[in-house]
C-alpha cells in the first residue's frame, strides 16, 4: 500500500515519503487544489516515450526484413489536440474514425497524407471532408462506402487511396464487445464471399487506388497468436489479388489492440517484443506464400496513452456493507464515476487505485463507486484500502488514459472533467473542465 505499483502507474509517478504520489515531481494533492477533482492527469513524457519507443522498434524490426512500418497512433484512445501535435511530433501518424477526429487534426495541424480514416458507417459529409483534406488513405468498411468514397473523389477530381477492413476471423483473447475480426459483428468484409467482389468494386472504379487490406483483431492483447493467423490470411488475400487482377497491393495494415498493465498482475509485452514478434509473422508469411513483404503498418492507442493517464479524485462518504458473515466490504464513493470511466459497466474491466496524501496503517477490502444514480457505477470493484478512509482523501486511479475522456458522458448532468498535463514544465490543462454552463448552453426554451 506505500510504494507505488511500478506496473500500472506511469513511468514518472513516484510514492512520495509522506504517502502521496507525486506525477513528474508535481504532487497530486498540489494538482488537486490547482484544478480540482475528479481530473484525468497525463504524464507527458511518459506518452511521447511510449510513442517513440513504437517510432523506433517497429521501425528497427522490419527493416530488418526489408520493409517500412507507418505507425498510426488510434486517435479513439484519446484525442485531443495537444494529443494530435504530441504525435505528430514524435513521428507517428494519426488514425481518426470521425468527422469531429478529424477536425481536431486537421486543428492540430496533423498534414492530411499522414491521417488515416476509419468507421463502419462514415457520412458523405465525413468523406467528402477527409478528401477535401487529403488524407492519406481511408478505411473502406462496406459496399455502399466504395461508391460513396469513390463518388466523393469523383466530385473534387482526385484519386482516393483506400483499404479495404476485412474480418479475418480470428477470435482475440478479449472481452466480447472489443474482439473486433470474428464474423458475427459490424466491422469490415467477410473473408469468405465479401472481400473478393470488395476488390473487384475497388478496381472497377477509376477514382480509387486499392492499398491493400486492413484487420483489428481486437483490444487489449497480450500475446501476437492472433496476429500470426491474421497475417497468413491477409497476405494470402494479396497473393489473390496479384494472381488475379495483375495488381501487386503495396500495402497492409494489422491494426493494432496491444495490452497494457491496469492491475499489477498484468504483464504486458513491450514494444520491442512485439515489434520483433510481428515482423517474423509477416515475414514467415511471406515467404510460404512466396511473395514480397509489403509497406506494414499498425495502430497502437492504448497502449501509447493508456499507461500515462490516470483519474484523480476526491472521497465523499464512505459506508460498511456486511456482505455475508465472512465478508464486510467498505463501498467509498468519489466524486466522478461512470460518467467518466464507463469501461467498468461495459466491459467489466478492471482497475488499480490507491489512496494518495498519507500512509495506510491497515486495510480494508473496499470497493471505489461513483456518484451516479446507478448501482452499476463501480470504478474500482476490488481493492484494499486504508481501513480508515474517510471523506476528503484523495484517491489515485491508475491507467486511465484510454478510452476514459473519449467515452466520457454527462449523465446526471455531471460535467466532464479536465485533462491536465503534467511534466517538469509543470501542470496545465490540454482540456478544461466543463461547467454545468457549457451544458446549459445547449439547452433551448
Amino acid at each position: 500500500m506505500n510504494a507505488a505499483q511500478t506496473p500500472v502507474f506511469s513511468r514518472n509517478t513516484t510514492r512520495t515519503q509522506d504517502g502521496s504520489f507525486a506525477v513528474a515531481g508535481r504532487d497530486v494533492r498540489d494538482l488537486a487544489r490547482d484544478f480540482g477533482t475528479p481530473a484525468y492527469l497525463v504524464d507527458v513524457d511518459d506518452a511521447r516515450s511510449r510513442a517513440r519507443e513504437y517510432r523506433d522498434e517497429f521501425a528497427r524490426a522490419f527493416r530488418g526484413i526489408g520493409t517500412e512500418c507507418d505507425v498510426y497512433y488510434a486517435g479513439k484512445a484519446f484525442l485531443s489536440v495537444a494529443m494530435a501535435k504530441l504525435v505528430h511530433v514524435e513521428g507517428l501518424r494519426l488514425d481518426v474514425c470521425s468527422g469531429g477526429e478529424l477536425a481536431v487534426a486537421v486543428r492540430a495541424g496533423v498534414p492530411g497524407e499522414l491521417i488515416g480514416v476509419h468507421g463502419n458507417n462514415k457520412s458523405v459529409h465525413e468523406i467528402d471532408a477527409a478528401l477535401a483534406y487529403g488524407v492519406g488513405r481511408i478505411v473502406v468498411d462496406s459496399f455502399e462506402e466504395i461508391e460513396r468514397v469513390a463518388d466523393a473523389a469523383a466530385r473534387i477530381g482526385v484519386i482516393a487511396k483506400v483499404m479495404l477492413r476485412v474480418k479475418t476471423g480470428v477470435e482475440a483473447h478479449t472481452h466480447e464487445f472489443i474482439a473486433t475480426a470474428h464474423e458475427d459483428q459490424k466491422f469490415g468484409f467477410s473473408i469468405e464471399g465479401q472481400v473478393a467482389e470488395a476488390v473487384r468494386k475497388v478496381l472497377a472504379r477509376d477514382e480509387l487506388r486499392l492499398l491493400g487490406f486492413h484487420s483489428h483483431i481486437g483490444s487489449q492483447i497480450f500475446e501476437s497468436d492472433g496476429f500470426a493467423v491474421a497475417a497468413e490470411r491477409l497476405i494470402g488475400l494479396q497473393l489473390a489479388v496479384a494472381k488475379e487482377h495483375g495488381v501487386t497491393l503495396p500495402e497492409l495494415d494489422l491494426g493494432g489492440g496491444f495490452g497494457i498493465a491496469y492491475l499489477p498482475s498484468d504483464v504486458p509485452l513491450a514494444p520491442s517484443v512485439m515489434a520483433d514478434q510481428l515482423a517474423s509473422i509477416v515475414q514467415k508469411a511471406c515467404v510460404a506464400a512466396g511473395t514480397e513483404v509489403p509497406r506494414i503498418s499498425i495502430e497502437p492507442g492504448r497502449s501509447i496513452i493508456g499507461p500515462a493517464g490516470m483519474t484523480l479524485y476526491t472521497v465523499g462518504t464512505v459506508k460498511q456493507v456486511v456482505v455475508d458473515d465472512q465478508l464486510t466490504r467498505t463501498y467509498v464513493a468519489v466524486d466522478g464515476g461512470m460518467s467518466d470511466n464507463a469501461r467498468p459497466v461495459l466491459y467489466d474491466a478492471e482497475y488499480h487505485c490507491e489512496i494518495a496524501g498519507r500512509h495506510a496503517e491497515a486495510t480494508a477490502q473496499s470497493r471505489v463507486v461513483g456518484k451516479h444514480c446507478e448501482s452499476g457505477d463501480i470504478v474500482v470493484r476490488d481493492v484494499l484500502l486504508p481501513s480508515d478512509i474517510r471523506a476528503d482523501d484523495l484517491v489515485l486511479v491508475a491507467a486511465t488514459g484510454a478510452y476514459c475522456r473519449s467515452l466520457a458522458s454527462t449523465y446526471n448532468h455531471v460535467p466532464r472533467p479536465p485533462v491536465i498535463a503534467v511534466d517538469e514544465a509543470g501542470a496545465r490543462p490540454w482540456v478544461r473542465r466543463e461547467t454545468i454552463e457549457d451544458l446549459l448552453l445547449l439547452e433551448s426554451e
